[in-house]
């Protein structure tokens, strides 16, 4: 192959072998490329996710049904000095690597809140009204059954819409789904998310330890100080991140708020302005670049993008790909029998759910952005009919990540066993019906080509 003498590191180029997921080999060709161009696909994570609880009920109901329990309630501590930490291989999961999730979570709230849907009151208006009907109707309507029973705890459970699945089931329709509809939902989703968070702070707190909360505070205040005067080090960040979280942990409210809290304090704006990076990277690229220069360029390429838009690059896969299916596989399993069945058809915990997820969701959401449009108080998205948008409130309905969760929150007891799987066969019941209807209504309304394609 023939380089240009004046180019060394082009001929390093060419006499390099290619990485192993680049090369001819078998494995790469016939596994490695197929896998990484999977998870480029927009539905991807939540075909990962239904894949994992599917496993999770299948491990759950085999003859190895003893093992699942077994393994997620595996006591894991960890320690430093005098300071331990006891928790099962389910509330490391639960507790901890969530945290992670919620961050990214935190991060796509603060992109919306700084340059996307949200900065824009009037268009910002319907979803967030959407948002507020789509959760305060499911949990009228599991108050409705539950109101003053043992099952009165879990309101919470049918207000939570699954990001992942949601915006996956739409991604099927591909372009026939207006680009604004998507967005629409998008934010919905993400101001729904906010919502559980905050009912989990506040409603999913018990035992408050003053000093600790005191600690979360200070630690908090730390990370606006940092935050306001520029300082970007990714170690110091991770530092106070993890304290943060541990001091949220001890203090009893739900440790993922932390990392919620750290996503919003991410910037969402570039720390250099776009276009001067780029003139000054012309610049130095109109000559040979030396070690030195090329390091500057890459410094300059970073810095012109949004931290929140590099960390949730950086965070997505692993929180979409690792988090959620090993979230999915640990709280997902539910040993079936025809006693649980029995009582779960016949429970208001599950009724409650289900008709929260599938009933109250579509009307709730339907019902408030209707008001906002027709009274003038916010936009209905370009291209979006109401049956469309009925089919979009149906989808929503989807909850299954951050309802299991909330599941765990309000029945993790051990005198609340059976509570917690009538809880989770109606969230999966409720999430693949609402998928399905959802689906179905959004088949028969979507245009048959995009409207502003």
């Amino acid at each position: 192959m023939p380089t240009d003498s004046k180019e060394p590191w082009k001929s390093a180029i060419w006499r390099t072998r290619p990485t192993f997921l680049y090369s001819r080999k078998p494995l790469a060709r016939y596994v490695g490329r197929p896998a990484a161009e999977f998870l480029k696909i927009e539905p991807a994570a939540g075909v990962v996710l239904v894949v994992c609880a599917v496993a999770a009920m299948l491990w759950a109901n085999s003859p190895w049904a003893a093992s699942y329990g077994a393994v997620w309630d595996l006591d894991v501590t960890i320690g430093v000095g005098g300071f331990e930490l006891h928790h099962t291989l389910r509330e490391w999961i639960n507790d901890g690597l969530m945290a992670i999730f919620f961050f990214v979570v935190g991060m796509e709230i603060k992109s919306e809140i700084v340059s996307g849907e949200l900065r824009s009151v009037r268009n910002a208006v319907a979803p967030l009204a959407g948002a507020l009907g789509g959760m305060a109707v499911p949990a009228l309507v599991y108050a409705a059954f539950n109101a003053g029973g043992p099952g009165a705890a879990g309101w919470g459970i049918p207000m939570a819409t699954d990001i992942a699945f949601a915006v996956g089931v739409l991604a099927l329709f591909g372009s026939r789904i207006p680009s604004a509809a998507k967005v629409f939902l998008l934010t919905l989703a993400i101001v729904d998310d906010l919502g559980a968070i905050a009912v989990i702070a506040v409603f999913y707190t018990d035992d408050l330890s003053m000093p600790w909360l005191g600690a979360a505070g200070a630690i908090l205040a730390l990370a606006v100080v940092l935050r306001l005067l520029n300082v970007w080090s990714a170690p110091v960040y991770l530092i106070v991140g993890i304290a943060l979280w541990l001091a949220t942990l001890e203090s009893g409210i739900h440790a993922t708020v932390a990392g919620v809290a750290m996503g919003l304090i991410i910037s969402a704006k570039p720390l250099l302005d776009p276009a001067a990076a780029h003139a000054k990277a012309q610049e130095l690229a109109k000559e040979g670049l030396t070690p030195e220069e090329t390091e500057h360029l890459v410094r300059l390429t970073r810095d012109a993008q949004p931290p929140t838009h590099r960390l949730q690059h950086r965070h997505h896969p692993f929180s979409s790909f690792v988090v959620l299916p090993l979230f999915a596989l640990a709280n997902a399993g539910v040993a079936l029998s025809g006693d649980l069945l029995g009582a779960a058809a016949a429970s208001t915990v599950t009724i409650g759910i289900v008709l929260g997820l599938v009933a109250g969701k579509t009307l709730g959401i339907t019902a408030a952005t209707w008001l906002v449009v027709k009274t003038g108080a916010g936009r209905m998205p370009t291209g979006t009919s109401w049956p469309l948008m009925i089919g979009i409130a149906a989808v929503a309905g989807i909850g299954f990540t951050v309802a299991l969760f909330i599941t765990e929150l309000a029945f993790g007891g051990a005198d609340t066993e059976l509570l917690t799987d009538e809880a989770k066969i109606g969230v999966l019941v409720g999430s693949v019906a609402a998928a399905l209807i959802g689906a179905a209504i959004v088949a028969l309304a979507a245009p048959k080509r995009r409207p502003d394609a």
